[in-house]
């Protein structure tokens, strides 16, 4: 067992295996069945490439045994940063076969995200793509490197230097390796499959394992609700590597069922438009920014639509007249609202649900065995409708991050439900209504954006002496990052030269500060702390005055 892994307790592995939802295969075998039973389907596009489930097969064969000749083993942590592309996939599908195991990142992380997921992971492997933008990624990779050992083996997609394999060299270069070297690899379905990221609160991000037993069972299970079936087409447009559109139910779950997945690498509206058109695409994953964008665009009339049957919407809670819009403009469609969790639980809402259900609420859990409880501060289970801490354990709901017991002792109660630090209540209907959270977090378009690894780097600029990150509301991204800051005597600062500032610490752009308030003082709470809720309130009536 993978050192710093904290297993299911065996009874309720010994109970989730007798109930079916654990089969006992490793994500390697449960493909190998997919691949041969749907063999001449149409399973990944990308543009003008095409790859039926045995061609899929094949390469990702070929790829796993050449991973393995340049040193990647079973086990084997590996960080991929990679647009959306046929090539992400292929080789997520060659790391399933040698049971290496990728680390959910994504290309818009930087030197401060990739070293920290190197160092807590101990990675041998980083897969990247040579430009990103005007972003040049094997410079950092090789200050990834110099700081950590274990990174021996570096992977472009692009043309390689000195030091680097080239990944489209990798898949189309016949293996010297027998393809026995892959059947006599052993893989555990009760080790970690993949690591998946949480939005946590602190500037070090935890590593989520999720086995192969219950990462199998999370993407069948969801593949059910949202209905899909061999003739349905998934057009994935956000990050792959995300838990919603990897498995909930995603790549796996589309493909479990044989159908075909078209991966873009933008979310341009007019770009979709075509694809959904092109394709009879069934099946979108949109986080409510997107959908709001592309109802608005004045090219959604010149399409037609209406092949696309569900728009799961995920990341944050959706407003129910974008729903009723997208209900006009494209009338074939469910806007799907749901509450999923890199850690495990799922919540969707139902087609059959009332019209009031499915407007006011995230859904319900996908699995009878999910177990749920909203508790008040000291852990008492609150009364039906009253807001309370969601906390829950299940089949395919983690019993722990990667590496981290003391950190762990705090999130998990001493029966093993997760502490997950969203506020919600129970709607008569039986479903749930997300109500906040407890966890200082910004949610900017479904990226979660640690309030705290934000203000710790502020703190760092020579002239601020305090500050305080709030989310402000905005009508495309949900939430947008507000900083206050308390300034040192004397001092000045812009937006403009803090956010330069912060580009010098090498962190994703997205998690940038979008306004600076500077104050004399910050308000406090009766308990002398921070009061970040009358500062959100603040920005929020500032916001509001500045609009009318």
């Amino acid at each position: 067992m993978l050192q710093g892994f904290v297993p299911f307790p065996a009874d309720y592995a010994a109970r989730y295996r007798a109930k079916g939802y654990w089969r006992d295969q490793s994500l390697a075998q449960e493909f190998a069945h997919v691949f041969e039973r749907f063999a001449d389907r149409i399973a990944l596009i990308d543009g003008d490439q095409q790859y039926s489930y045995a061609e899929l097969d094949r390469v990702t064969d070929n790829l796993a045994l050449n991973l393995l000749e340049v040193g990647i083993k079973p086990l084997d942590r590996v960080v991929p940063t990679l647009p959306n592309c046929g090539e992400f996939v292929i080789l997520y599908f060659a790391l399933v076969k040698i049971g290496a195991i990728p680390i959910a990142a994504l290309v818009t992380h930087r030197f401060a995200e990739i070293s920290q997921f190197v160092q807590l992971s101990g990675a041998s492997t980083c897969v990247y793509v040579q430009k990103q933008g005007d972003f040049s990624f094997a410079p950092m990779i090789e200050r990834v490197q110099a700081e950590n050992a274990s990174l021996t083996v570096r992977i472009v997609l692009g043309q390689p230097q000195q030091g680097e394999h080239s990944l489209r060299e990798l898949i189309d270069r016949p293996a010297s390796l027998p393809r026995s070297a892959l059947s006599d690899i052993v893989i555990d379905p009760a080790d970690p499959c993949i690591f998946q990221l949480s939005g946590g609160t602190t500037g070090i991000p935890k590593l989520i394992p999720r086995t192969g037993n219950d990462y199998a069972y999370n993407s069948k299970v969801a593949a059910d609700v949202v209905q899909v079936d061999a003739e349905s087409v998934l057009l994935l447009v956000l990050p792959i590597a995300h838990n919603l559109p990897l498995a909930c139910p995603g790549i796996q779950g589309f493909m479990f069922k044989g159908a075909k997945v078209v991966v873009h690498g933008n979310t341009r509206p007019e770009e979709m438009f075509t694809l959904i058109q092109k394709h009879r695409v069934t099946h979108l994953k949109v986080v409510p920014a997107l959908l709001i964008r592309l109802i608005n665009d004045p090219a959604i009339g010149n399409y037609d639509l209406s092949s696309l049957k569900l728009i799961q919407s995920g990341g944050q809670r959706m407003q129910p007249e974008a729903r009723l819009l997208t209900r006009q403009l494209i009338p074939s469609a469910f806007v799907q609202e749901n509450f999923g969790m890199s850690e495990g639980l799922l919540m969707f809402v139902r087609a059959d649900d009332p019209e009031d259900v499915k407007l006011e609420t995230c859904g319900r859990p996908v699995c009878e065995d999910d177990e749920v409880r909203l508790v008040d501060e000291e852990g008492r289970e609150v009364a039906f409708g009253e807001v309370g801490e969601l906390t829950c354990r299940g089949p395919y709901t983690l019993r722990g991050y990667f590496g981290v017991p003391e950190y762990n002792a705090r999130q998990f109660t001493a029966d093993g439900f997760y502490r997950s630090g969203d506020l919600m209540m129970q709607h008569p209907s039986g479903n749930y209504v997300v109500a906040g959270r407890k966890k200082d977090l910004i949610n900017r378009g479904g990226e979660k954006i640690s309030a705290e690894e934000i203000e710790n780097l502020i703190l760092m600029h020579p002239s601020v002496q305090d500050v305080a990150c709030v989310p402000m509301p905005d009508a495309a991204m949900g939430e947008k990052t507000c900083a206050y800051v308390v300034l040192r005597q004397g001092q000045t600062l812009t937006l403009k030269q803090l956010v330069d500032f912060m580009l010098t610490k090498e962190i994703a752009k997205f998690k940038l500060p979008e306004r600076l308030e500077t104050v004399s003082e910050f308000p406090v709470s009766t308990f002398g702390k921070v009061s970040k809720k009358a500062l959100g309130e603040r920005i929020t009536a500032q916001l509001a005055a500045e609009n009318s």
